[in-house]
């Protein structure tokens, strides 16, 4: 979900790589995780988070949409994200406790936090987002051990490729009028890199390369 402000308004100022030091220690959130309430459909799922949730929880995008995640139009896309329950308005992934059920594997946007990304150049960096987690710290740690997301190079290509793949879309929704051609970008895009099954036994980044492939080749012909 893109947010149009500027970077003073919403971080430090500064551009991080994943191996740059910053200050994201929330303590453990002492059991409070204010970040996991009230967020709206704000927490928006890229296809590797879809793959993470099924793999690990043994079970299908259609299933979750039961009661864990929901659908939304963002920019034009219909895209996943978590769903808030209850008076609270708390994640759906919340244990009795208050923790997180699926911190092994829990989406990117929570992962990251209190950091966001800040894309340019069909390429991103890491900002630091301020006013955002009030377990504040003054502990360091290099962004790619907070993030502990394993082939981290794959990962950010990843995220590039899904990232202005959306972007493209988005402006190709933006120019038109063909009610068609909007409803059958939207149905293929969420059928094809969310509601198909990603296998668990063989490497997210091979599968999302063919269907992103495929998805290019399809646009281009």
């Amino acid at each position: 979900m893109k947010r149009n402000c500027s970077l003073d308004e919403i971080s430090d100022g500064n551009l991080y790589n994943r191996d740059d030091l910053v200050k994201v220690s929330c303590n453990g959130c002492k059991g409070s995780a204010t970040c996991c309430h009230g967020m709206g459909n704000s927490i928006v799922l890229d296809p590797f988070d879809i793959y993470r949730l099924t793999t690990n929880q043994n079970t299908t995008f259609n299933e979750l949409l039961v009661d864990r995640i929901e659908l939304n139009v963002v920019d034009g896309i219909i895209l996943p994200n978590l769903k808030m329950t209850g008076d609270l308005e708390a994640c759906a992934f919340l244990n009795k406790e208050g923790r997180c059920s699926i911190h092994a594997y829990r989406p990117g946007i929570c992962r990251i936090f209190p950091l966001g990304r800040y894309y340019e150049n069909h390429g991103f960096k890491y900002i630091l987002q301020t006013n955002e987690c009030r377990n504040t710290s003054e502990t360091k740690m290099k962004v790619s051990k907070w993030i502990d997301t394993k082939d981290a190079v794959e990962n950010e290509k990843f995220l590039v490729d899904w990232h202005y793949l959306l972007n493209d879309m988005e402006d190709i929704i933006k120019d038109t009028q063909d009610e068609n051609l909007i409803r059958n970008l939207n149905m293929y895009i969420l059928n094809n890199f969310y509601v198909r099954k990603y296998d668990a036994q063989t490497d997210f980044y091979g599968q999302f390369n063919d269907r992103y492939t495929n998805f290019l080749n399809l646009m281009n012909a």
